[in-house]
Formats: C-alpha cells, structure tokens, sequence
C-alpha cells in the first residue's frame, strides 16, 4: 500500500470493492465475480493474474487481451474462456501480446486429436496441422461467401444486387433478400448460421491484406443479417400497421394543417382487420411481415409468461400456428397463418388486461390462478382473489429479510411450510370444505415454486420488467 502511495495512488477503495463487492439500488450487495458475470451490469473490464482465466465462466465474455505466456491445458483453457456462444454470440476474440501462436500449435494438436495409437500428443485431424496460412483463411472466407450468395441466389433474390446498387434499388434488393430469407423458421436459422459463419472467419482474416477484397460482399451480407436483428429485436405491432399502408379504422381522422404521429403507437381494439387482412393479400413482403408479428407474438408471450405460468397454453398455441407456417405453404395457407397470429395477438391483449378484469393486479393474479380450481361459487372465488393477496403481501414480506433464500435448502424448506401453513389455515387459508389436504399439498408445491423462480429478491426482478 505503501508502494503505491508513492505514486500518489489510493488502492484502498479498489481493496474495499473487491472484498465488499459493488452495493446495488436496493441497499444488498453483489461480489465482482457474480457482477462480472451480469451483461447487464456495469463492471465490464477485468485485469486478472491466474484464477479468472482458468475456472470462470461468463458466456457474454468477447474480448481476451493475453500478455503473458502460457501452455497445453493452462492456454486452451484460457482460450476458452472468451470462446462461448451467448446470444448474437457465436466465438470471443483473443489479442496476444505476447506470441503464443507456437505455443497455441501443441496444445492444439495435443488436445484436439488422439493420433493413431488413441493417446493425445499427435497432430491435428486428419495428419493437418490445426491451424491455417493466410491464403487458406481466404479461401474459406471466400467459400463461406459464396455459400450465402448461393442462398439468396436459389430463392430469386442477389447479393450482387444490392453490392452494385444505390438508393432506391438498393432498398428493394435488400427487402427483397430479406422476403426470400423469410421464406420460414429454418430458412431464415440457415441463413443466419450462415451470416454468422462469414463473420467469424473476416474477423480471422481481418489482418490478411487480401481481405479487401471481399469487404463489398461482406458489407452486403452484414447489412441483410442486421435488418433482420432489428426486425426482431424492434418488432412492434405499430411498425407492422404501418408498412400495411396504416390501415386503421375510419374514426381516427388527422386534423388538418398537422403533421402526422409517425412514432404514435395503435390501439389494436380500434384496427380494422378485414382491411388490414385485405392489405395483406396485397402486400409484396408477406414473409417479412409474417416474421415481424411472430417476433412480436413471441416477445410479448415470453414476457406474459414470465410473470404468470399458468399462461403455457398460450405457449403452447402459439407453436401450433409456429408449425403450420413452417409446413409447405402456398398463398391462402400464408394468410390463414397471418390471420391466426392476428388473432392471437388479440387474445393476448385480452389476456393482459385479465387483471384489470378480475380487480387484481399482475403478481396476485398469478397467485390467484394457481390457487383457483374450477366449478367454484361466485362468494369461493371472491374468497380466493382475498387469499392470494393475503398469502403475497405476507410471503413478500418475509422474503424481503432473507438474505439469498433460494441458495440454502432449510431455508427454501421454512419457505414452502409456511405457504403451506397459510394455506391450510382455516382463517387465513383456503375453503375447506372445496379444498381436500392434497389439493392444499398440490397448490403450496405449485405457488412454491413460482415463488421461488419469480422471487429471488423483492421486489421481484420479473414484476418490475
């Protein structure tokens, strides 16, 4: 400590960080190893000496910068430590500093091959040796290329075209690329897998000077890949209204003399879906906007289900309309799929708004519904809308005191008896004469273990979304 007071450096609030760990919004705190590991957390750059580089695993990990050396299982381990698929993921880059590629060679071929007497030690698969010049890096970034370009080409759309284009041409090659991708569910994971494989070996070939020559195409299969992402990722129901030709009800009329709300969002309930449909059978990129409302069905359904596991049926409704788009499909079978996915969207509408409906908010009515059994009284069901309330506020208020409950058995055990006390209670609990005591064993396991998955901490991370 002394040392670096020298040069006028305190280190004793980094010792006190990495001992304390970082204090999050709600007052606890979290260790920089389970931060680290966080995406979402701010703590992103790590300078380690040995044990992070050997034994920790962050999928999210991209970048390894090596400045000292190391061998056999020390170095592959390291190696992998940035080399895991999460996400957009698909391999980490690794910048040595310090020359490791000879080093890199024999841990390659010792630990990737068996040799012909079945013991590590010999060279790589097939007698090669595991790694590439420069010319074959090329030649299989050119050949990945042509893989993609060879795609589009068999479903009528082209690469080419969008390379030597501009402007308007340009826009219409790309939706037109995109329609063809579109075409299902595995066409469009074939194409992605494949963009993906382009990615990795520029990346591979970003230091060869002969990579020049491909970084047209590779521009072009960057832009179709990321068009896509953001079709996903930015899918809303508004943005697929619109490119419809805004077909909305008659009553929604725009003054005159003002612009038009281009980011306003539509209410679905006032939408006019028989000419919506009608502008669908017209519509040119009807794979595209199929796509679109899937991403947007499967966003809004993981996030219903998440704070409410009885609403799998959904889930499993959804895979059955999934099933039938992927089928052979010609043009009526296109449209009875989007129009399935309409109405699907509206269920879920009304779906979210059931809480509203029944006078409960989102986490009671998860509670409710677990506890609810069919062929109950109007004055038994207002009973149980009272117990579930009643079981939450307290359930809550007990979590909040216990420190990573989840992690020690006694405690996830003191936990689920006292649901299941709750329950059983005659004041507090369920109806007796409707509820036998294995119908109060099967909803505390049931309540127990939404608690355990929506409730790490309170407030719960999953309510609070």
């Amino acid at each position: 400590m002394d040392k670096f007071g020298k040069w006028g450096f305190d280190i004793r609030p980094h010792r006190r960080l990495i001992k304390n760990g970082f204090e999050l919004s709600d007052g606890t705190r979290i260790n920089v190893e389970s931060a680290f590991k966080k995406e979402e957390h701010p703590f992103r750059i790590a300078i380690v000496c040995a044990m992070w580089l050997t034994g920790f695993d962050v999928p999210s990990l991209a970048n390894l910068y090596l400045d000292k050396p190391l061998k056999a299982h020390t170095l592959m381990q390291a190696i992998a430590r940035a080399n895991r698929v999460n996400g957009y993921k698909n391999n980490g880059l690794i910048i040595d500093y310090c020359g490791i590629l000879k080093n890199l060679r024999k841990a390659l071929a010792t630990f990737t091959s068996t040799g012909d007497t079945g013991r590590p030690g010999g060279p790589g698969p097939d007698g090669l040796n595991p790694t590439r010049t420069k010319e074959e890096l090329l030649e299989e970034l050119q050949q990945a290329i042509g893989l993609v370009s060879d795609f589009l080409t068999e479903r009528k759309a082209s690469l080419d075209a969008i390379i030597n284009t501009s402007g308007f041409e340009r826009n219409k090659a790309i939706v037109a690329a995109k329609e063809a991708v579109n075409e299902n569910d595995e066409t469009r994971k074939k194409f992605e897998v494949m963009c993906r494989e382009v990615f990795i070996k520029w990346k591979v070939c970003l230091t060869i000077p002969g990579v020049n020559a491909y970084r047209n195409q590779y521009g072009a299969i960057n832009i179709i890949y990321k068009s896509l992402q953001k079709d996903r990722d930015q899918a809303d129901l508004s943005d697929i209204m619109k490119q419809l030709h805004e077909v909305i009800d008659e009553s929604i009329t725009v003054a005159s003399g003002r612009g038009k709300e281009s980011n306003k969002p539509y209410d679905i309930s006032k939408i006019d879906f028989n000419r919506l449909r009608a502008e669908f059978e017209h519509a040119k990129n009807r794979n595209t906007t199929v796509q679109s409302l899937k991403s947007v069905i499967e966003k809004k359904l993981k996030r219903l289900i998440k704070k409410n596991p009885i609403r799998t049926d959904f889930q499993e409704h959804f895979e059955k309309i999934v099933d039938e788009y992927n089928k052979e499909k010609d043009r009526q079978n296109i449209e009875a799929i989007f129009e399935a996915l309409l109405k699907f969207v509206q269920e879920l509408d009304e779906e979210e708004s059931r809480a509203v409906r029944e006078g409960l908010d989102e986490e009671t009515l998860a509670i409710y519904d677990l506890l609810v059994k069919p062929d109950l009284k109007p004055q038994e069901i207002q009973k149980i809308k009272k117990v579930a309330k009643a079981l939450l506020e307290t359930l809550k208020e007990k979590l909040k005191h216990l420190y990573k409950w989840q992690d020690k058995e006694p405690t996830r055990d003191d936990v689920k008896v006292f649901i299941q006390n709750f329950l059983w209670d005659e004041k507090t609990g369920l109806p007796v004469n409707r509820y036998t005591q294995n119908d109060v064993y099967k909803k505390t396991e049931d309540v127990f273990y939404h608690v355990y998955r929506a409730y790490p901490t309170v407030p719960s991370p999953i309510y609070g979304m």
